[in-house]
């Protein structure tokens, strides 16, 4: 049986949800891939090493999302493909993608150690911590070749309608990851540069058995290791999708990162709370973060067979029901905010202030189930560069001078200072009805999938 799904035919929500469910367990695993390294180092390591692990994992996370998103290009061209009928084209787009992506892996293996030193300094990584930062860097750093193959495998399977690949593959690297951490970690005590070697060697042996997994599995296109060659049109191509949704996940990044220094100046308990309500969020946006994934590959066909119908129908589908688990988990953070900071936190007026900062993520809840529906639709659309416009509009002219406005606003309160992101999501959500608006007054063209049709 083929792996590719077509979804240009038949119904849609219910295909839509089998598919993004998969993703949503996955981007659960992963959540938990990050939580597990820092209970651990928590548990069984020094603080020194649990500074070294945070420091560390936020450069880790932050090249990790540019390879996710720089992979979205290959998700979006061979989706639009399958939908024009060209899923035979598969195997030359494969081959291309991975060549590319080995290229960067290779760059980033050499460089990153290089310059391990040099990173920890801009993140001013704290002098007891220092030797452990460097060292975490270079080992994540040198094994960035496997990173980058295991986040290609899913933005692979995903373009072909398959979620359940990728969940497999997340599964089986958390699975080596938690061991890992307590073997080196617990056992051998490494600290943080067993938390290093764990995440990597996780991650590597992900790889492996993924590709044994994939030799077993049928696909409607031909791909040898001949097929693995710079096709400079293809490469293009994933390119022209992939680096605006990269270039915008990298400067929302950096925002949110000026966000954190500013509410730093407020003191320790201030800047803890706002860490645990950062690491809550990531597990109650899970839904709309899902469908923003998933509804890219579904557009993505559809566009490819010029069903903009069946386009626009799925984008409903996925806002009605992020809506529903957007209002659940909006009154779960604002009226209980305090009992999921606690789950990461022992000291009160710590729980205290994530709680408060989360109260304001609570009401972004409401609106991040219409803009991350629209962003993915966006997405599979070719529309990238509108999704970095206006993703870098609601980081740069919104959120942090919102912010820095709520910082001096007497009394100083972190929940003020919270409401710069739903301030930023409602500013986004309007520039993508105003540019929905704009596609229907011009006909709806789509350069991207004319461009496509001629490779």
């Amino acid at each position: 049986m083929n792996t590719e799904k077509n979804f240009t035919e038949g119904k849609i929500l219910g295909p839509l949800m089998k598919f993004a469910l998969p993703v949503m367990f996955a981007m659960f695993l992963q959540a938990m891939y990050g939580a597990v390294d820092l209970f651990v180092v928590g548990q069984f390591a020094t603080p020194e090493d649990v500074s070294a692990v945070s420091t560390g994992s936020q450069i880790m996370l932050t090249l990790g999302n540019l390879i996710i998103s720089l992979a979205m290009g290959t998700t979006i061209y061979f989706g639009q493909q399958i939908g024009m009928g060209n899923a035979k084209k598969g195997g030359a787009i494969i081959g291309a993608s991975i060549a590319l992506f080995a290229l960067i892996g290779v760059a980033l293996s050499v460089l990153i150690p290089i310059f391990a030193e040099g990173i920890a300094t801009i993140m001013k990584a704290p002098e007891d911590a220092f030797s452990q930062t460097i060292d975490y860097i270079r080992i994540c750093g040198a094994g960035m070749l496997a990173i980058v193959s295991y986040n290609l495998i899913g933005a692979i399977f995903r373009s072909m309608g398959d979620s359940k690949t990728p969940l497999m593959t997340v599964a089986i690297a958390c699975g080596f990851n938690i061991a890992g951490d307590l073997l080196l970690i617990a056992v051998f005590k490494l600290g943080a540069m067993g938390a290093a070697i764990a995440t990597v060697s996780a991650q590597l042996l992900s790889v492996l058995f993924s590709l044994i997994i994939i030799r077993k599995k049928q696909f409607s296109f031909v791909f040898s290791m001949k097929m693995i060659r710079f096709d400079k049109e293809i490469i293009g191509m994933v390119l022209k999708l992939g680096f605006p949704i990269a270039l915008q996940d990298f400067l929302v990044g950096i925002s949110f990162l000026v966000l954190q220094a500013i509410v730093n100046t407020l003191g320790v308990n201030a800047s803890a709370g706002v860490g645990l309500a950062q690491k809550v969020c990531g597990f109650i946006m899970l839904v709309p973060a899902s469908f923003m994934q998933s509804i890219s590959a579904f557009v993505a066909q559809n566009i490819g067979a010029g069903k903009m119908d069946r386009a626009l129908k799925a984008l409903k589908s996925s806002i009605a029901v992020s809506f529903i688990f957007g209002v659940t988990m909006f009154v779960l953070a604002f009226f209980k905010g305090d009992l999921l900071t606690g789950l990461f936190a022992k000291d009160s007026d710590v729980i205290m202030a994530g709680a408060e900062y989360l109260q304001a993520y609570a009401i972004d809840c409401l609106f991040t189930c219409f803009l991350f529906c629209f962003i993915g639709f966006y997405n599979g659309r070719g529309n990238t560069t509108f999704v970095m416009v206006q993703g870098l509009i609601g980081a740069f002219a919104v959120r942090i001078p919102v912010s820095l406005i709520m910082c001096n606003w007497e009394p100083v309160s972190l929940f003020h200072i919270g409401l710069a992101t739903p301030c930023s999501t409602i500013v986004q959500i309007l520039l993508c009805f105003g540019f929905y608006a704009f596609l229907k007054h011009s006909g709806g063209k789509n350069k991207s999938t004319e461009i496509a049709k001629k490779i």
